[in-house]
């Protein structure tokens, strides 16, 4: 999955594929609905309704909650719907794994998860795969939920505060809902490697840390459009200052320029992601004979 992620970046910020920003429909005091169109040439044509309702957790309901839809590219002929869900929570997870392999240091050691939900959960699967860390700290505003998710992995453990689990970090992966700043500047060692999933409804990362760091985004659009389409953290900022996590892997503009540059990966989400894994998703329940098809 890292790989077709990967390639997904490449392909977008080359200009291949066709992406129009997401559009929203806020439900008030309660979340919102997007729509998120992409088209991949020889990867998918797809589109993904997907829900955001910070409150559902209080009603044991995943906050993101989604529905994929794949067309055939040559005809447009309908080919499957699917769980968007769980691609959703995957694949955001995959592509801060990607970001994050392509700009940590290479010998990065410890890594700092913010936030022990779905997206905490994924972060701990998929970061591991690209840095050999030593020690994992996990921190939620729910400590009995940070101890669950520190116990699926034998290098994690619970950390007091986002402060305690971000100090010394060299990775730092901020994976909440919340309406505010989860990060300060000066907790943040020389060379640290920030990952920001969250801020649908607020910045994760505070104005000091997107000053001081190099940015990098899935698209520069989260700059120029307005949330949820863009990045609150983003808002402001020059976009031909920002560089694209595809133009880093395709070797057209650079990545990390020193040990001791902070970097940021400001992520929105994005169709080609979708795309990407909504593909091997198909393909493999096509091989495997799992689905049910059904006459339309």
């Amino acid at each position: 999955m890292l790989d077709a992620l990967g390639k997904a970046l490449i392909a977008f910020s080359a200009g291949i594929t066709i992406v129009p920003p997401r559009v929203g429909i806020r439900v008030p005091d309660l979340g919102i609905m997007g729509t998120m169109p992409g088209f991949v040439p020889g990867v998918a044509l797809e589109v993904k309704l997907v829900s955001v309702f910070p409150g559902n957790h209080k009603h044991g309901l995943p906050s993101h909650q989604g529905l994929i839809a794949l067309f055939d590219e040559s005809n447009g002929a309908p080919l499957a719907i699917m769980d968007g869900t769980y691609i959703t929570a995957i694949r955001t997870g995959g592509t801060a794994a990607v970001a994050t392999g392509a700009l940590a240091r290479k010998h990065a050691k410890v890594l700092a998860i913010l936030g022990a939900g779905v997206q905490g959960a994924s972060h701990l699967e998929t970061l591991p795969r690209v840095r050999d860390f030593d020690e994992i700290r996990i921190a939620s505003r729910d400590g009995s939920k940070a101890a669950t998710l520190a116990a699926r992995h034998p290098g994690a453990r619970t950390a007091g505060s986002f402060e305690d689990a971000v100090r010394g970090a060299d990775v730092v992966a901020c994976c909440t809902d919340s309406h505010a700043p989860v990060i300060r500047l000066d907790w943040l060692k020389p060379g640290a490697h920030v990952s920001s999933v969250g801020g649908t409804f607020g910045p994760e990362i505070d104005p000091a840390t997107m000053s001081a760091a190099r940015v990098f985004v899935e698209w520069r659009g989260a700059a120029t459009n307005p949330p949820p389409a863009g990045a609150h953290e983003l808002q402001g900022l020059d976009a031909e200052k920002l560089t694209e996590v595809g133009e880093v892997l395709a070797g057209t503009r650079p990545g990390r320029l020193s040990e001791d540059e902070i970097t940021v990966y400001k992520s929105t989400g994005h169709a080609v992601e979708d795309a990407a894994t909504a593909r091997l998703v198909f393909d493999r329940a096509r091989s495997e004979g799992a689905g049910v098809t059904l006459p339309l």
